[in-house]
């Protein structure tokens, strides 16, 4: 069976908070033994890391510990956004084959490479904790698409103190200053969630004309000319959330016979031309692609990752998750505090929930992984 546990403090000093929010974590694993561990820690306790590593694994001892420094983190049902804070994760995982990494960038003859990955074969769940001053996240998300297509990978841009130099990265007992760290599971069921925070608006168009992430026509007429068009037709409420911005989600995998909310890989407007009436993303588009404009706000964010954790759950108990969610949501999105842990927590009916707030979020959209803004990306363990 497996058994997920995790546990969060505020206590000021590194060591007794991740004494203490071990100590929560295993209790849930009721005598059973750790095989995985996550560590995450405020920018408050980055001088004292080692501490904090140190007390996790006489509380825990667990076979494998990955862990970060963030902006902020959440445990249980809670979201720390400031001030001190430590969250523990571990999870009792029978059967399964984990392979923790530390990856690097090295100077080649061709330009840079990565060392340090383990082997990915029958992942059933990729985790990655990166640093984004020293780890080329996007190519090498890119890469990994292409080499191994349906990675189920997922995590987040850590960005520590928020400055070179301020970021401490967990592996199994070894504290890192750059790069990035994960973990590879294989043997347990695992399903991955990805919530943009959007609702669509309009109808599906697809592209007929494009070049690069420019699109030039919408079903045969200007994509400006469609876009109105769209904006002019919504509610006046709706109209107001698109005048504070508009956002266009383009569907990844075509052969899925009615496209819904997690079929689109949002991305931001960032440019319109009266002249030619085309519009520019923030992603590389393709003729033929279907584009459908989105908008975001609180309620349509609330809305997204209920129907996400539904469709994802449908049929199977949760034992436990890791979220890693945007530090543009938190008290920056959402009226009430905890929001995003609170309706994980719920839908899990399990308190075994940690994570941090990223600079980044790392999931897969339509059998492709990304880097996204303002989502809210999941691993949830199954309980088999």
């Amino acid at each position: 069976m497996t058994r997920v546990g995790a546990g969060l403090s505020t206590a000021p000093s590194a060591a007794g908070a991740a004494r203490q929010a071990a100590a929560e974590a295993g209790a849930a694993l009721r005598g059973a033994d750790a095989d995985l561990a996550f560590l995450f820690l405020s920018p408050a306790h980055w001088e004292e890391a080692d501490d904090a590593v140190e007390a996790v694994e006489s509380q825990l001892t667990p076979r494998h510990l990955v862990g970060c420094v963030a902006e902020g983190v959440v445990g249980r049902n809670r979201e720390l956004e400031e001030g001190p804070g430590v969250a523990v994760w571990a999870g009792s995982l029978p059967g399964a084959d984990i392979r923790s990494f530390h990856a690097a960038t090295i100077e080649t003859d061709e330009g840079v490479g990565i060392v340090g990955f383990p082997s990915f074969e029958d992942a059933t769940l990729v985790t990655l904790l990166v640093d984004p001053f020293t780890f080329p996240a996007a190519p090498l998300i890119a890469k990994l698409n292409e080499d191994f297509p349906g990675l189920p990978l997922v995590g987040g841009v850590a960005a520590g103190g928020g400055r070179p130099g301020t970021q401490v990265l967990v592996h199994d007992g070894e504290l890192h200053e750059e790069g990035a760290v994960g973990a590879v599971v294989s043997g347990v069921p695992v399903r991955t969630v990805v919530s943009q925070g959007c609702a669509p608006i309009g109808r599906d168009a697809v592209i007929t004309r494009a070049e690069d992430n420019v699109v030039f026509e919408l079903a045969g007429e200007p994509a400006l000319e469609r876009l109105r068009e769209e904006v002019t037709a919504l509610p006046p409420e709706e109209q107001r959330l698109a005048a504070e911005g508009l956002l266009a989600g383009l569907v990844i995998d075509e052969n899925v016979p009615e496209y819904g909310r997690g079929d689109f890989l949002v991305r931001g407007l960032i440019g319109a031309d009266e002249g030619t009436g085309a519009i520019a993303l923030g992603e590389h588009v393709r003729v033929g692609q279907t584009l459908r404009f989105h908008i975001r706000d609180a309620r349509s964010a609330d809305e997204d990752l209920r129907e996400s954790l539904a469709a994802a759950l449908a049929g199977d108990r949760p034992a436990g998750a890791l979220l890693f969610t945007c530090n543009g949501r938190g008290s920056q999105m959402f009226a009430e505090p905890d929001h995003d842990a609170r309706v994980v927590t719920e839908a899990l009916g399990s308190s075994g929930l940690a994570g941090f707030f990223c600079a980044g979020e790392i999931g897969p959209v339509g059998g492709r992984t990304f880097l996204h803004g303002f989502t809210a990306t999941m691993a949830v363990f199954l309980d088999a």
